[in-house]
């Protein structure tokens, strides 16, 4: 590039490679009016974007510098780059007025009230066709309800596990570190008993399931949805609650409170490792004081959880599915928010289910 008389000349190729070469500051300053392309060679958009970024760099009150030399093609190419370059002047977007956040707000609530009603009827319509099939067992899907099975439960046992057992090292480790304070560490056996066996074992189980089958029922059923295949099924009579959502809510009841056994088995074995490990806690003192100290209703009030958010995640999940549209990017959100709607109200029943279980006394 060079400067002369009012005009800057380009010279050579001017494509990706090269334009970090240029100047705009020397060419700004210059105050030249001509931008000449007469010695240009090869010219890509690339280029043709550092021309229009040195015409404005020429032009700061507003005015066009003049292109001189330019071929029919490169000026056809510069036109559409700077058609396309973004508003510098752009106006600022307007502050939004507190009518228009209530606005909002009132809309988004409204929303997810109807979402709230329209789930709360999807639940009825599951539990209406599970109470049907249940005095008409030969049409349930015996078969999906089994591949079900073996996909949110078996196949979960190795996840779970391993949550589980790292759940319990952290409660011992952190439990003894604070115990150890007060010459009480042999109580870190209650207490990994007792937050395993009443609340972490099964809650974190039912995360983990919602996270990894529940965002599954949306994805499969979603995809149908996609491509048709439950319009057909409707077509040809048959009722998709019955196909596809029954067999995999039925599923995941039968087989999370197995995975929170599991769960309980893996947090204990995990937490008195530990105490062996960090307190010398040994695995027989630990037996002895788990059988002593712990109430079978630490284990039941956790069993008794687990049948309600196995059906939480299996409706929101088919829900979430039956409500995908046509395209992969309602797919992709409604996935996710599966996941998350699922989650959140796994944590609140487990909430209600704590306040609950504390009036009664258990």
């Amino acid at each position: 590039m060079t400067i002369d008389a009012g005009t800057v000349t380009l010279r050579g190729d001017l494509v990706i490679s090269t334009i970090e070469s240029l100047s705009w500051a020397a060419a700004a300053q210059s105050g030249a009016t001509t931008i000449n392309l007469d010695a240009v060679g090869r010219f890509d958009t690339a280029g043709a974007w550092a021309v229009v970024e040195l015409d404005r760099a020429l032009s700061p009150q507003g005015r066009k510098a003049t292109l001189a030399g330019a071929t029919d093609l490169q000026a056809e190419l510069l036109a559409t780059i700077r058609d396309n370059m973004p508003d510098d002047g752009a106006p600022a977007a307007p502050r939004r007025t507190i009518a228009e956040l209530l606005d909002t707000f009132g809309r988004r609530t409204a929303h997810s009230f109807g979402q709230a009603i329209a789930i709360t009827g999807f639940l009825g319509q599951v539990v209406s066709t599970i109470a049907y099939l249940a005095l008409h067992p030969r049409q349930v899907r015996w078969t999906a309800m089994f591949y079900h099975m073996q996909q949110v439960g078996l196949s979960a046992v190795p996840i779970v596990s391993l949550m589980a057992f790292l759940i319990g090292v952290v409660l011992a480790f952190q439990g003894a570190a604070q115990l150890r304070q007060f010459g009480a560490e042999v109580f870190v056996v209650d207490l990994i008993a007792i937050s395993i066996l009443r609340e972490l074992g099964i809650l974190l189980t039912a995360i983990i399931v919602a996270g990894r089958s529940g965002s599954a029922f949306t994805a499969a059923i979603g995809s149908m949805k996609m491509r048709e295949e439950i319009d057909a099924m409707r077509t040809l009579g048959l009722d998709p609650v019955t196909i596809l959502v029954v067999p995999r809510t039925l599923a995941l009841i039968f087989m999370l409170p197995v995975l929170g056994v599991i769960a309980n088995a893996a947090g204990l074995f995990g937490g008195a490792l530990m105490s062996w490990i960090e307190l010398g806690v040994s695995p027989g003192v630990f037996q002895i004081r788990f059988a002593t100290n712990t109430d079978v209703w630490h284990f039941g009030v956790g069993m008794i959880k687990a049948p309600f958010f196995a059906l939480i995640i299996g409706i929101i999940g088919c829900y979430q599915g039956m409500q995908v549209e046509g395209n992969a990017e309602s797919l992709g959100r409604l996935t996710s928010l599966s996941v998350v709607l699922s989650i959140f109200l796994v944590i609140t029943a487990d909430a209600l289910f704590s306040i609950f279980f504390a009036i009664v006394g258990v």
